[in-house]
């Protein structure tokens, strides 16, 4: 603990410095490289950022006939000065909402970027302006704007914890979900080391330089059965300049960001800095955010180091779905609650470039990584109040096991647990604890020579992450109050239990015998390590001037290790290895100039993680994020993508216009899917392998950017559906038998994922200083967790409309406004079923209210508004 808070105050400390060191340069004579103090902002909603490394197209001689010309077919291995050169048209205007980057990563690790153009799969990409022109606080909302694949779900009913839905793959902050992508933040894997999760709340979303996501390149190693994204954040040379955002607005929001880029000579610095307030459109769903990121730099002779730091200290309430009747009485009802999450991250990473000679470039990033998450649920609980038939006339709690025997519960000192008379029913908080210590080391080597003559760029390298987690969970028995708040008190459950005689329900009272180790609701302690290691390489070739070929492929293993320290689950402990090489080949072809077709096809695989391996028993559920109690082994998920496609580029140097689009179609079939199914047991599932399932469709999209506007357009089609027969449990659907369980048949619907998806905004310049802008996102119906067999009425489908608008004061001062859900529709994000009965039977947290139909959602955000001023010094 002391080294970990050492850590964290050292790298506050020393960007801290660096800060300070960076506003006292500029006040005294200004750095070379930072834009002049009089430089006029730019006609967009955000103050301008500093040109990023977007390649900058060369300024073409002016030619007798103003046609249209297109971008030509870049080499694979782009020139020097692209390392340089900023977001700007052909001849050399800057755009007011910059463009992404034309490169891509073709590994997590800077240094192998190649075109888009020959990348033969999809990809997309978000730049800085476009992130901010929305003025989205957190990166899921910037995805699911401008990349056709993304859409969101949400869980756990937080703006701050929702997930990306890509293609049919999900990357979510919740233990539990399947997570399709991998995810890296400056060349390091930041999918958390005990579930595979991703915290997108830790990003400070004013230092992210661009993102970039893609399919069908598994040297992006485990996790990349759906894609990959790539997120780089700015630094002194990319962004110099002074800007702070102060913005109020619905339920409570308040919040500031502050960042600072400086570079003097061969050093640079970069500080962002970001604190929200949110009091929650929903009731208990108040959010503290407050995050850093900070980067100091240096260049030398064909080298670049940069040591870098991320911390957070977030607080999300987190009270999910929330039965439809309930909803009927109002947008912001909750279910269940406490419920809230704290997390805590600290992270320092060092990224290195070396160039060997004029084509071998070497590069790395080695980390430290620490996250704690602290999680309280309040739910209904499976226990219920029983008078104990023992002669003492007291009041106990007992608790129907799995196979169908009565337990009275013990509390942790191993008394018998006595409450009050009266009790209707009962509630439960459980508690869950989570410390990661985790680390790693990524390096490769580019080589860029001419192979016959002909580009070629050649990478090859290896990686080790090392994460070692403590997980803690409890449950307390409680009672509930008004608005389903479950209040403590009634006894923290221990491991030992006694087993009544005779049946408490029809009976009415439980006659106590001898004990057991109780295994549905016990306290669980373990302690979890896993090593992944990598070993991966790339090809790109120029067959021709217009072919380009790639080859690569990526060999995984990952090693984990499961142990029980309580001595009670000795189910618990093991080791499991998983290990498989993953090909990759594809290419793409130039048909015209500006015009090319793309193909590919590759594998991927994700390794059970252990918190599936260690609830994946049917008879011994988990409640996650909670309680482990056994681990029959899961098989791990292969992916098998197949990808082709077009994409295009003009840019029109007359009108300072260009366009960009693209048009694919993809097919993803999954080995051994995992999927969570559903326990009798309340709030308790586990995890099954679900045979083959299959994710296919097309995507579209157009981009243009002009002087004054920026519009986009993209559609999305998914047919994501399962391809084997299945019988899974799932007791609270309508549609399930007797014993609880529903029939899946191949070419049933995945639940969760929206079959179409379109997208379109635009934002343009009214004045030289006022500009105006606004999106929208539609997606059709999705399925029912828990409705896998398709039998039950879909969750319906939405369209919701943002609009944004900014005018510059002076040029150092800037005012905004944006309303989010214009039209404030009500509509459904994820859903599920729950207990009515159960429910029920829980008394004076019902009101007037008694439940009939079993189905939860989990209601979006209705219409908001903020308002906000930015200002900026050069």
């Amino acid at each position: 603990m002391k080294l970990r808070n050492f850590t964290s105050t050292a790298a506050i400390a020393l960007f801290a410095t660096g800060f300070a060191w960076s506003a006292i340069a500029q006040q005294a004579n200004g750095a070379a490289a930072a834009p002049s103090s009089d430089s006029k902002l730019p006609e967009v909603q955000v103050i301008q950022e500093q040109k990023n490394t977007k390649p900058k197209p060369v300024k073409q001689a002016s030619k007798p006939k103003k046609k249209p010309t297109a971008v030509a077919t870049a080499p694979a291995t782009p020139p020097p000065a692209a390392e340089a050169a900023v977001d700007a048209a052909a001849d050399g205007k800057i755009y007011e909402v910059a463009p992404g980057p034309a490169v891509a990563k073709m590994s997590p690790i800077g240094g192998s970027e190649i075109p888009i153009a020959k990348v033969p799969g999809g990809v997309s990409t978000v730049s800085a302006s476009e992130l901010a022109r929305t003025g989205t606080e957190y990166v899921p909302d910037a995805l699911a704007a401008y990349v056709p694949g993304v859409i969101l779900s949400d869980v756990q009913g937080n703006v701050f914890q929702t997930n990306v839905d890509y293609r049919g793959f999900n990357s979510s902050p919740v233990d539990g979900v399947p997570q399709g992508l991998a995810v890296y933040q400056n060349g390091v894997r930041i999918n958390e080391a005990f579930g595979d999760t991703v915290n997108y709340d830790f990003l400070p979303t004013a230092a992210i330089q661009s993102m970039t996501i893609m399919s069908g390149n598994p040297v992006y190693g485990l996790n990349a059965i759906g894609g990959a994204l790539s997120i780089d954040m700015k630094n002194g040379f990319t962004y110099q300049g002074f800007e702070t955002d102060a913005r109020f607005g619905s339920y409570g929001r308040a919040q500031g960001s502050i960042q600072d880029g400086m570079r003097f000579g061969n050093w640079a610095t970069y500080i962002a800095l970001e604190d929200i307030h949110d009091g929650g459109y929903r009731d208990f769903g108040e959010s503290d955010i407050r995050r850093m990121y900070a980067d100091l730099g240096v260049r030398g002779d064909g080298s670049e180091f940069h040591l870098n730091f991320t911390g957070a200290d977030n607080t999300v309430g987190v009270a999910a779905a929330s039965p439809v009747e309930l909803l009927d009485q109002g947008w912001n009802k909750t279910f269940s609650t406490p419920q809230s999450t704290t997390n805590q991250m600290e992270m320092v990473s060092l990224n290195g470039k070396v160039r060997a000679t004029d084509t071998l470039d070497f590069s790395g990033v080695a980390y430290y990584r620490h996250f704690n998450q602290q999680h309280i649920d309040g739910n209904i609980s499976n226990a219920s109040p029983c008078p104990i038939n023992d002669g003492s006339g007291t009041t106990g709690a007992c608790l129907q096991s799995l196979d169908g025997s009565d337990i009275l519960l013990h509390d942790t000192a191993g008394n018998v647990i006595n409450l009050p008379n009266g009790i209707d029913g009962l509630g439960e908080i459980d508690r869950t604890s989570v410390d990661a210590n985790s680390f790693g080391v990524s390096v490769q080597a580019v080589e860029k020579a001419q192979l016959f003559d002909h580009h070629n760029q050649f990478l090859i390298g290896a990686s080790v992450d090392h994460g070692n987690v403590s997980f803690q969970s409890s449950a307390e028995l409680g009672f509930f109050q008004p608005q389903f708040v479950v209040q403590g008190g009634g006894g923290f459950v221990g491991p030992v239990a006694t087993v009544c005689a005779n049946n408490v329900e029809s009976d009415g009272f439980c006659t106590p015998t001898a004990t057991t180790t109780l295994s549905d609701i016990r306290p669980v302690n373990i302690s979890t390590s896993n090593t992944y290691y990598g070993a991966f390489f790339s090809d790109t070739f120029d067959a021709t001037d217009r072919l380009s070929l790639t080859v690569g492929g990526r060999f995984n293993v990952a090693d984990l290790q499961i142990e029980d320290k309580t001595g009670l689950a000795p189910g618990l402990n093991s080791s499991p290895t998983y290990s498989r090489f993953n090909p990759m080949a594809g290419g793409t072809y130039r048909l015209f100039d500006g015009i090319s077709v793309y193909g590919s096809y590759s594998e991927a695989n994700r390794a059970p993680v252990a918190a599936e391996l260690a609830c994946a028993d049917p008879l011994q559920p988990c409640l996650l994020p909670s309680f482990l109690t056994s681990d029959p082994p899961l098989k791990q998920v292969v992916s098998h993508t197949w990808e082709a496609g077009f994409r295009g580029e003009n840019t029109n140097i007359t009108a300072h216009e260009k366009v960009s689009w693209s048009l694919g179609y993809f097919r993803t079939l999954n080995d051994d899917d995992i999927t969570n199914v559903t326990s009798a047991i309340i709030g308790r599932s586990s995890f099954a392998n679900a045979g083959q399932t299959l994710r296919q469709g097309l995507e579209a999209q157009v981009d243009y950017w002009s002087g004054r506007l920026f519009a986009y357009a993209s559609y999305n089609f998914v047919d994501a559906t399962f391809q084997s027969d299945l019988t899974l449990p799932s007791p609270n659907s309508p549609s399930a038998d007797g014993d609880g369980n529903i029939f899946v048949h191949s070419g049933d619907r995945l639940p969760g994922v929206p079959a179409h998806k379109f997208k379109a905004g635009f934002d343009y310049g009214l004045t030289p200083k006022w500009r105006f802008g606004a999106d929208l996102i539609a997606a059709t119906s999705q399925v029912f967790f828990g409705d896998e067999s398709n039998q039950n009425k879909a969750l319906g489908g939405y369209a919701k409309v943002n609009l944004h608008t900014s005018y510059d004061v002076t040029n150092n001062i800037q005012i905004y406004g944006l309303i989010d859900n214009l039209f404030d529709a009500h509509y459904g994000v994820y859903g599920t079923y729950f207990d009515a009965q159960e429910t029920n039977d829980s008394g004076a947290a019902l009101g007037s209210i008694n439940f009939t139909d079993a189905r939860t959602i989990l209601p979006a955000p209705p219409i908001t508004a903020y308002g906000g001023v930015k200002v900026k010094f050069n």
